[in-house]
């Protein structure tokens, strides 16, 4: 099976899946007790932290483990909406979000407060004059994704605070860089709060972190805090965190080789894609990593379900929205017939030239043999 689907999860490395296994067994204690195996559990999870916050370029103190993403974005969102109610209630999002960040500010609007959305260019850039017009003395929070998960956008997180800082420098700005993190240069500096995710660097499910600057308070999401987790009640899930640093560690060390990688496969996948009647969605304001086209006249799950029976494995939208059509797509064109038959191919540094051949290969015959029907 050739696997293209790495911006929905990822193979966990060997190197990573040692470390939590030898963490499982050797480091049975709670890093909350006080007891000698409790002490020597907080000690590795300080040192995992410290590891992670040098990866990062932040404070260890401003790391809060959680279960991943969406339970980073929601504790971001609410948190923030919680503790700086009184200030205001206006809050600003794009519809190129994830799903969790939709929803929470879905329910966020539910709960009275107003919502803007920024709106998007054709060429699927946000307009940064409309969100200079959308921020006002009442706005608490942006929340903007580093990474766009469907199409691959990158968003210019610098710019979008220093329109913060000229509107109103209240403002928090936060971002999920869930899709970002091993695959382009992050800076925490431009950001107040930010969400991450293991599963999407080789490392295991269900952890995940937010920052959070060390000067900003926001209201937990999970209560129960003790002093190893000031934000996030529960016992540390110190096997994850380990395994979570380690893949940081290694995804972050040779980030710009792994970029050439991409970008050599991801031109190989455009120079032979472009000669089909198809819309190649992602552009120079992409990713490489993330290769988004519609199949105009082929159903985007009809074609998923096909090439699967030749052994290979992408997928459609996000794997949280994978049975419906591009929000991303529906957002930036309003064109259902592109929305409905998009087809996303992720690749990685470990892709191989071979798979790539194989994948074209396989559709062709797929492409051509469901246009027959």
């Amino acid at each position: 099976m050739i696997y293209l689907d790495y911006s929905a999860t990822t193979p966990v490395l060997e190197e990573v899946l040692s470390s939590y296994i030898k963490v499982t067994r050797d480091f049975i204690g709670n890093a909350n007790s006080i007891h000698n195996l409790g002490v020597k559990s907080k000690e590795l999870m300080l040192k995992a932290s410290k590891q992670i916050a040098e990866c990062l370029g932040c404070k260890w103190n401003e790391i809060i483990y959680t279960s991943g993403a969406s339970e980073s974005n929601a504790t971001a969102i609410k948190g923030v909406c919680q503790k700086y109610s009184s200030r205001g209630k206006h809050i600003i999002t794009s519809k190129l979000e994830h799903k969790s960040v939709l929803e929470t500010f879905k329910q966020m609007e539910m709960q009275g407060y107003k919502v803007s959305y920024v709106k998007i260019n054709p060429d699927g850039s946000l307009d940064m004059k409309d969100l200079e017009n959308l921020i006002n003395k009442e706005t608490i929070l942006i929340s903007i994704c580093a990474v766009n998960s469907e199409v691959g956008f990158k968003a210019p997180l610098k710019t979008i605070k220093q329109i913060i800082n000229k509107k109103n420098k209240l403002t928090i700005l936060h971002s999920d860089m869930t899709q970002a993190l091993g695959k382009i240069k992050i800076s925490l500096s431009e950001v107040d709060l930010a969400s991450f995710s293991a599963h999407k660097i080789y490392s295991p499910k269900g952890i995940g972190l937010l920052y959070k600057k060390d000067n900003l308070e926001i209201e937990p999401l999970i209560n129960g805090l003790t002093e190893n987790a000031p934000y996030r009640g529960g016992t540390p899930a110190l096997p994850l965190i380990v395994s979570f640093s380690k893949g940081i560690r290694i995804i972050t060390e040779n980030l710009e080789k792994n970029i050439e990688t991409v970008k050599k496969l991801r031109n190989k996948l455009n120079e032979a894609l472009t000669k089909y009647d198809i819309k190649i969605n992602s552009n120079n304001l992409c990713i490489p990593h993330i290769y988004n086209l519609s199949l105009i006249k082929i159903k985007s799950e009809t074609f998923v379900r096909a090439i699967e029976k030749e052994g290979i494995c992408i997928s459609t939208t996000t794997a949280c929205s994978s049975l419906e059509e591009s929000s991303t797509l529906s957002a930036i064109t309003n064109d259902k017939e592109i929305s409905t038959t998009s087809i996303r191919i992720s690749i990685s540094h470990y892709t191989t030239e071979n798979e790539i051949d194989k994948f074209l290969l396989a559709f062709d015959k797929v492409y051509n043999e469901l246009l027959l029907k």
